[in-house]
């Protein structure tokens, strides 16, 4: 997954105004308490953010697994 589907995913499932700030501001207990900024930084893989996202927020991102 590239890093711009992620971006779009979370677009999609959190709405254009939440999707930034639930990147930078929410940390997930999957990604080691990072930040989807922060894994992103760190070199995590998309794909596997989109997975922990998808764990934490499973109605929210359940229309684009």
């Amino acid at each position: 997954m590239r890093i711009s589907d992620l971006r779009e995913r979370l677009t999609l499932s959190f709405g254009a105004q939440w999707a930034p700030s639930f990147s930078q501001d929410i940390a997930i207990s999957e990604l080691g308490s990072r930040t989807v900024d922060e894994a992103l930084k760190d070199g995590f893989e998309a794909a596997a953010i989109w997975r922990a996202v998808c764990k934490q927020c499973p109605v929210e991102t359940e229309k684009y697994r």
